[in-house]
């Protein structure tokens, strides 16, 4: 038998500043399935996290809000880990990176890039803002678009137009923090080499440490040349003042992943067996592990790699990259109630339903992952309650009836009991690779023979002939230890549902290796119900604490401007209420009437990023609504959700005529894209 493996495993820090979403979930949970996953099978492995707590944003929130940094991280540390602890991930340290541990370390790795020539200075001019005295990000500045003249833009892009520009390139800048008229002034930064790793990066990213889709995106900039990386930042800033430099700070992302190093370091102080030098140094024979969504991908598989290099630190074993989290196949929205918070989910659901259904649409890649709240409830009650949990209510009365709780000796089912066995190791190496969904499927695949066996041999039916009792108790305790099977392999996605079966199987916590036993002349106690079925009626009332109050919205509006005049054409409105109404080329993907309305389509629209809902009273003009698929036309992206008795309208389209059959929905001219915007 080989010997455990000593793992590190991280997941992305989250930011101090706001809450947590179930698009952050995905990555811890997935991160936590497969730490458990590797104590199952008996490896040493560590799980450390941290609040990222440092930048300009959370000194300004803080300020705002009328406390110091300190406290709101404080705040904002214990809402994170009560909502982790909650849906169940089980970090081996929780820290945060404004510690010791890290200002010591992120200290240490500079002065030793410093030492080996990896740091440059020079002056960098930038929009200072004299009200507040500080230098402003190109996220603190807004102005007019050089391109296309929209105002109250950002000093980096146009979400108008999508131009990107410097800073200075923006027309009449103003501070977002005070509003005053920035003004431009030198400041010397400091810049880490990142050229000087060029070839040990290109070599380091394509040996095997990345999925293909991550080499492959991080050789486009490999390719077009590294550039130095700008690590320094001017007070007022909160974080860590650069070692031997008053008033120069590090950016928050030069100490952030550094955090990993402090939450472990923090950890080691409280382990005596945990070494942390085993783990970091140059040569460790110890794994390290990063799980991260595909935006960071820049810093953890360029920057970092590099930082550590050049200080002498060993390099991650891998970096595991995922994609992000849709609803119902669009972007979250907080309009539609699909941007869910954590807490908000724990509210209304319990954790292991979506544990379970992240585990089933998860694999390898990058893609981003769908949580449809249809199928999501259907999965998990088809799958968990109607296929794993069914097996234990099948079986469990008939042994508590007919032999007082014992599970007889005996395989009622050897083929059965062989081809548990031999999934094992399929499952372990889906497990291992990340691969949760093909894990899940050959799982379910099992639930399936095991429950089909079980109806084939009817104990319901044997348990009223005579003769027929040890029959019944043969099978079902056969089916209570293909039960136990199924719950080893879902225990790391499932670990209170496994502590509950443990509980009713009357065994001490599972491990992995004990698939390959058997319980027999076993005594069990008492089931009660594991699992609950989802409520439609749940996941609805978590959709509708999720909106935004429309009608509080709607009340806050400037008075006048709910209403036109009778006579539209004697109805002047200002330029600036029509420049803000936005208008998008859609794409109708379907359309179709709406039963019992006389007059309404329902249209899904795709307006390049996400797919609207929009309900028009276009009907007479369209009686075969399906003539319209395909076609593009024109809507209004922005006109608030409105709530009408067959569901939810999410904007406009844009049609003309006087009535009846004479409406002609708008199309753009030809060459136009679903998405672009109509100037």
């Amino acid at each position: 038998m080989s010997e455990p493996r000593q793992i590190l495993v991280t997941s992305a820090l989250p930011y101090a500043n706001g809450s947590i979403h179930l698009g952050h979930m995905l990555e811890y949970i997935q991160t936590d399935m497969w730490v458990r996953f590797q104590k199952l099978r008996g490896n040493q492995c560590i799980y450390v996290c941290a609040d990222d707590a440092h930048g300009s944003a959370i000194m300004l929130r803080a300020e705002k809000e009328g406390i110091t940094p300190e406290q709101l991280i404080a705040n904002v540390q214990a809402e994170h880990s009560s909502d982790f602890a909650d849906f169940l991930v089980d970090f081996d340290n929780f820290h945060s990176t404004h510690s010791e541990e890290n200002r010591e370390l992120s200290g240490l790795i500079y002065a030793r890039l410093r030492d080996a020539g990896h740091i440059a200075t020079r002056s960098v001019t930038q929009y200072f803002d004299p009200e507040k005295g500080m230098f402003l990000a190109d996220r603190f500045i807004k102005g007019t678009c050089p391109k296309c003249a929209a105002e109250d833009q950002y000093g980096d892009n146009c979400e108008k137009c999508g131009a990107t520009y410097a800073p200075t390139e923006l027309k009449n800048p103003k501070s977002a923090i005070s509003g005053a008229t920035p003004v431009l002034r030198d400041s010397q930064h400091f810049f880490f080499k990142l050229p000087d790793f060029q070839a040990m990066l290109q070599q380091w990213t394509r040996s095997g440490t990345l999925q293909d889709a991550v080499a492959n995106k991080l050789a486009e900039w490999l390719d077009s040349g590294l550039q130095e990386w700008d690590i320094s930042r001017d007070a007022p800033y909160f974080g860590f003042e650069i070692p031997g430099e008053p008033g120069k700070y590090f950016y928050v992302w030069l100490d952030a992943p550094i955090g990993y190093m402090a939450s472990f370091k923090n950890l080691c102080a409280r382990r005596p067996e945990l070494d942390f030098d085993a783990f970091w140094n140059e040569g460790s024979k110890a794994e390290l592990y990063h799980f991260i969504g595909k935006d960071i991908v820049n810093f953890h598989a360029l920057f970092w790699p590099a930082m550590l290099e050049g200080a002498g630190f060993r390099k991650p074993s891998a970096v595991n990259v995922h994609g992000y989290l849709t609803v119902n196949g669009a972007k979250m929205s907080k309009s539609r109630g699909t941007f869910i918070k954590a807490r908000t989910y724990l509210d209304h659901l319990q954790p292991e339903y979506l544990r379970y259904y992240y585990a089933a649409k998860l694999g390898r890649g990058v893609d981003d992952l769908d949580l449809n709240l249809e199928d999501f409830v259907q999965k998990v009650n088809s799958d968990l309650v109607g296929k794993v949990v069914n097996i234990a209510s099948r079986c469990a009365g008939f042994i508590h009836k007919g032999n007082e709780g014992v599970m007889v000796a005996g395989d009622a089912a050897t083929e059965l009991t062989e081809a548990f066995l031999a999934a094992a190791p399929s499952i372990a190496d889906a497990y291992e690779g990340r691969d949760f969904g093909r894990a899940m499927r050959e799982i379910m695949a099992l639930a399936d023979r095991a429950n089909a066996w079980i109806a084939d041999k009817a104990p319901w039916s044997l348990a009223k002939q005579e003769g027929k009792q040890d029959e019944v108790q043969a099978i079902c305790a056969q089916g209570i230890n293909l039960f136990r099977q199924l719950v080893i392999f879902l225990k790391p996605v499932l670990p209170v549902l496994a502590a509950d079966a443990e509980a009713f199987l009357n065994v001490a916590p599972l491990t992995w290796n004990d698939h390959l036993s058997r319980l027999e002349n076993h005594q069990l106690n008492p089931f009660k119900a594991l699992m609950s079925r989802i409520e439609p009626a749940k996941v609805e009332a978590m959709v509708a604490a999720s909106k935004e109050d429309l009608l509080a919205a709607e009340a806050k509006a400037p008075a006048g401007n709910g209403e036109l005049a009778k006579d539209p054409l004697s109805a002047e409105i200002e330029f600036d209420t029509f420049a803000a109404v936005d208008l998008r080329v859609a794409l109708i993907v379907k359309a179709e009437a709406v039963p019992g309305a006389d007059k309404l389509l329902q249209l899904t629209l795709d307006i390049g990023d996400e797919r609207r809902n929009v309900f028009s009273g276009i009907k007479s003009a369209y009686p075969d609504p399906s003539q319209l698929e395909g076609r593009l036309t024109m809507m209004v992206a922005n006109l608030k959700p409105r709530k009408m008795r067959f569901g939810v309208s999410e904007g406009m389209v844009m049609a003309a005529g006087p009535g009846g059959e004479e409406i002609y929905l708008l199309s753009p001219d030809s060459g136009a894209k679903p998405g672009q915007r109509i100037k």
